[in-house]
């Protein structure tokens, strides 16, 4: 068989993978969890050509999380950042003609995540959770944020509150920090060993449930996390405790797109369409809907 044919069936079932499921299907597409997809490179359809032709594919990868991207009871994805998006999709049809099919595609690894949405071609967009840096900016392409969040101190819930932050390494002997690696937690939980508990040593985590479940089964260990997470630990019961003092307030989450995406300025128009995507009823009605009233008054308080 040719090199040409070979790459025309390639091509082919790349392209086939990408339709939309059908509307009485759930949502969530499919799922990538193992080390021989992570080469795949993800595209979709360009902002041009979605003009041209009045439809498009926008193929989405999210990483799934209580809230914001999961299946209701009927098998369907749903959540804060997907419906989000739902009402993107309405916007565009709305405002400039163009039908768009969400090509939802989940994957388990929020590194392999963030790493195919770098890699990926135009037409994709990414919801991950993912903090906005300026260190980011240069691999992605960030929407305006959808969310500001409040990263939470935790520990078991037999660990002493902690006072004043220079008082961490003797309210928390003998405690390990416990980072999610690559992330941002990662990087405030040494901030907090350099600056106040210097002999502290640091284990590490793949998901934020594993973090969950190490702090809760025993006083050994002290972590960040988002405050959506603890709010729903706290919720079930699981014994966590939050210490208010080390609370981060000042970051923004939002969907990402690779550098050279077309689809960029669009985005930008729906959230600034109106009074603002984030000072609108249906925003607050997402969030409430997925995240509840207390939740929710408090990650739009800051």
């Amino acid at each position: 068989m040719s090199f040409k044919i070979s790459l025309l069936i390639l091509t082919f079932f790349a392209l086939t993978s990408c339709g939309k499921p059908s509307s009485d299907a759930p949502r969530s597409s499919g799922t990538e969890t193992g080390s021989e997809v992570t080469e795949i490179q993800f595209s979709g359809t360009t902002w041009a050509d979605a003009l041209r032709d009045g439809r498009a594919i926008l193929t989405a990868l999210y990483v799934p999380a209580a809230g914001f991207a999961y299946e209701d009871a009927d098998g369907r994805l749903t959540g804060v950042v997907v419906d989000i998006l739902d009402d993107f999709a309405a916007f565009v049809e709305r405002e400039h003609g163009v039908v768009v099919d969400l090509n939802f595609i989940e994957d388990t690894n929020w590194r392999r995540f963030y790493s195919r949405v770098v890699g990926a071609g135009d037409g994709v967009i990414g919801m991950g959770n993912v903090t906005m840096t300026e260190q980011r900016r240069n691999e992605l392409h960030f929407s305006p944020p959808y969310m500001t969040n409040i990263a939470a101190l935790i520990t078991h819930r037999d660990t002493p509150e902690l006072q004043r932050l220079s008082d961490l390494g003797d309210t928390f002997t003998s405690l390990q920090a416990l980072a999610f690696e690559g992330t941002l937690h990662e990087s405030r939980l040494r901030k907090l060993i350099t600056n106040y508990y210097p002999s502290a040593e640091m284990a590490f985590a793949t998901t934020n449930d594993e973090i969950i479940a190490r702090v809760s089964a025993t006083p050994g260990y002290f972590a960040y996390i988002d405050i959506y997470n603890y709010h729903r630990a706290a919720e079930a019961g699981i014994p966590v405790r939050r210490h208010p003092v080390g609370d981060e307030s000042a970051e923004e989450f939002g969907y990402i797109m690779p550098l050279q995406t077309t689809w960029g300025a669009v985005i930008e128009e729906y959230f600034s369409a109106g009074e603002g995507l984030l000072n609108s009823e249906r925003y607050r009605r997402i969030m409430t809907t997925h995240l509840g009233e207390q939740l929710t008054e408090m990650l739009l308080e800051p």
